[in-house]
């Protein structure tokens, strides 16, 4: 048979097949844009600012709807409603992890981040028994936090005022802090290694967020198969992966059952007293990836925050100069901040605040998926359905912000200026799989800024009016375009 001809009969049974896997499921799932053959619905959505694309079709389709991105039909919740009904009143069934098949590529099922059923259940409950025994929300890891606080203020001090990059440097805190945590260790802010994991971790999130990742994710077979960035992503994980394995047989040979130390030596005792279960989820694998898990989200999210909230403030030095009043009169120049503080600080709270729903860091979250067949708002979403929802129609949402594109702590305060809590602070997700480290990177924002601003002026490059905020991704995540400033020490 003629090649041409077989080609033909080939490419025609595909598009039969997806036209009848797409129809056949569309009588139960939420209504969507027509989907076209193999592609779905990707020609709809702008891959360069994917939350705007979910914004507009919502005004069609209403806060449920249904896209196949690919052959795959997802569902996407939009609005605070819609979210919270899924994660938090349906959050048992809403608990799986969606398909990311980049992640999926590096990450082989394991971890705590990209984990399902049984495995994932067991893990995260494990790990956030060991983060509470380490510390975590309590007042030795917020010394840790002061100590690291301190460590990147002399390090600034070595700036002279001088006009710098601070991606790196804001890096090394949040970092030198969860290491501690893990490996009970800490790295100088010059050592080469430490800095080539920055380098890598900040790579990563570079690329996630790039509209190729999203070409990736939606047609996988591109990922064994074309050249491309997401090569990187897979060197970068498969670097780290060999360095936490190296850190992990230094824990072997040190190991003390009766006096643990760290996370590793936490979960090198767990396995030992799984020894006699063969399904265990306790392997040496599965503590390598759910090291490089706590290791990227413990410094990624927490360092991108903090860049793009000094850019913020450098473009509104009428925050800056509110909050550093606040600072010098609540905290003053001679002892560090704490959390105490800032209770006694509304401003400086709600300006930690609204950087975080200004930013809109993850606009659509993590993807989720149905662990069982589920009956919402009178749709059936099948088992194993991929969910996303937008936190951007969330944090941005004008009947709870009055002004939700602008730029203002007052979004966080009342009339009398003290510090509104709201429900609609999702930076972190809701209901099972929300951030397991809210609670240290909540910490984190509030010392290191108010330690920043206690000790130094921040001075921009050219006028407040002119500097750009857009972020220069909305992928996987809402990245700050570069930047440079000058740290004045007062």
């Amino acid at each position: 048979m003629d090649l041409t001809v077989v080609l033909v009969l080939g490419l025609s049974c595909l598009l039969l097949l997806s036209l009848w896997r797409q129809n056949s499921g569309r009588g139960k799932l939420p209504p969507g844009p027509t989907p076209l053959p193999i592609i779905g619905n990707f020609l709809q959505i702008d891959v360069k600012d994917i939350r705007q694309s979910l914004t507009n079709l919502s005004k069609v389709y209403g806060p449920v709807f249904t896209l196949y991105l690919g052959t795959e039909p997802t569902v996407v919740l939009h609005g605070y409603e819609a979210v919270k009904e899924a994660l938090i009143d349906h959050a048992e069934e809403f608990s799986g992890r969606g398909r990311h098949p980049v992640a999926e590529k590096s990450n082989k099922g394991l971890g705590i981040v990209f984990s399902n059923g049984n495995r994932w259940k067991e893990i995260r409950r494990f790990t956030l028994m060991t983060l509470r025994n380490l510390g975590m929300g309590k007042r030795n890891i917020e010394d840790r936090v002061q100590e690291e606080a301190q460590c990147l203020v002399e390090e600034l001090r070595k700036t002279n005022g001088s006009p710098c990059d601070p991606t790196n440097i804001l890096s090394c805190v949040p970092c030198n802090v969860i290491c501690s945590i893990i490996f009970q260790d800490r790295f100088d802010y010059n050592d080469q290694e430490f800095l080539d994991l920055m380098e890598r971790l900040n790579d990563n999130i570079q690329i996630l967020s790039s509209p190729w990742i999203q070409v990736c994710n939606n047609f996988p077979f591109l990922i064994n198969y074309c050249p491309g960035s997401h090569n990187r992503i897979l060197e970068h994980m498969n670097y780290m992966e060999f360095y936490v394995m190296k850190k992990i047989k230094e824990h072997q040979e040190s190991l003390d059952v009766t006096n643990p130390q760290d996370f590793i030596d936490y979960y090198l005792i767990k396995r030992s007293q799984e020894n006699h279960n063969q399904s265990s989820e306790f392997t040496l694998e599965n503590l390598a990836m759910t090291v490089v898990d706590l290791f990227g989200a413990g410094t990624d999210t927490t360092s991108t925050t903090l860049r793009y909230a000094l850019l913020l403030l450098l473009k509104h030095p009428h925050v800056t100069a509110k909050v550093q009043e606040e600072i010098d009169r609540v905290v003053g120049r001679h002892r560090s901040p704490c959390m105490q503080d800032r209770s006694s600080m509304p401003y400086t709270d709600a300006m930690v605040h609204e950087v975080q729903r200004y930013i809109d860091l993850i606009p659509t979250n993590l993807p989720h998926a149905v662990t069982s067949d589920i009956k919402f708002r009178n749709y059936l979403i099948p088992k194993g359905t991929t969910v996303l929802t937008s936190l951007s129609s969330v944090l941005k949402d004008s009947k709870e912000f009055s002004n939700p594109e602008k730029f203002d702590p007052a979004h966080f305060l009342d009339e009398k200026g003290n510090f509104k809590k709201s429900d609609y602070f999702l930076p972190f997700s809701a209901g099972k799989r929300m951030c397991a480290g809210e609670g240290l990177a909540r910490m984190e924002l509030f010392l290191i800024l108010t330690t920043i601003l206690q000790n130094f002026k921040l001075k921009p490059l050219t006028h407040p009016k002119d500097i750009d905020i857009t972020p220069v991704s909305s992928g996987f995540a809402s990245l700050p375009p570069p930047y440079q400033l000058c740290f004045i020490p007062v």
